[in-house]
């Protein structure tokens, strides 16, 4: 738990996102790499498909950015998340820390700044560990809409009950 005292309380829950330091802002990731999967949208409605393709940079066997510092660089179309991003962006997994903070709701019990272990993102079905097909720059752009699945938009049912 990332508090100093038992009564304190913790620090997602004391301030916004924009009063975040940096070490803060970088913690409420709980590394499932559901971002980090390429997305479609569908250029009429606007809704947005997610892919068990993931991006050039994923590593899909820690869940990380291959060159977190230089991702944007390197990958173009890699969003930076700022406080302004996190409110606006349709594509945000419904699990994700940073909409949950933003929607004033708390991190669920998973999240390991919550459970202190990052192993809890996967026990809960959150992580994409073992379940990404494919990197993008190995896969043709035509054959992604054969790689939609549903369940990086949704929220587990492993992770929706706190184990004991």
């Amino acid at each position: 738990m990332a508090t100093d005292t038992p009564d304190a309380m913790p620090f997602w829950r004391a301030k916004t996102l924009e009063q975040m330091n940096a070490a803060e802002w970088e913690s409420l990731c709980d590394g499932c790499g559901r971002c980090c999967l390429v997305k479609l949208e569908d250029e009429d409605s606007g809704r947005i498909f997610a892919t068990d393709v993931g991006c050039r940079l994923f590593d899909a066997g820690t869940c990380r950015c291959r060159d977190y510092p230089n991702r944007s660089t390197i990958v173009p179309d890699c969003v930076t998340l700022t406080p302004q991003e996190v409110r606006s962006l349709p594509w945000l997994p419904p699990t994700c820390g940073y909409r949950l903070v933003a929607e004033g709701r708390d991190l669920p019990w998973w999240h390991p700044l919550v459970s202190g272990d990052p192993e809890t993102v996967v026990a809960a079905g959150i992580s994409v560990r073992g379940r990404v097909h494919a990197a993008e720059d190995e896969i043709d752009e035509e054959d992604l809409v054969e790689r939609v699945v549903n369940w990086p938009l949704r929220w587990p049912k492993a992770a929706r009950t706190p184990r004991g």
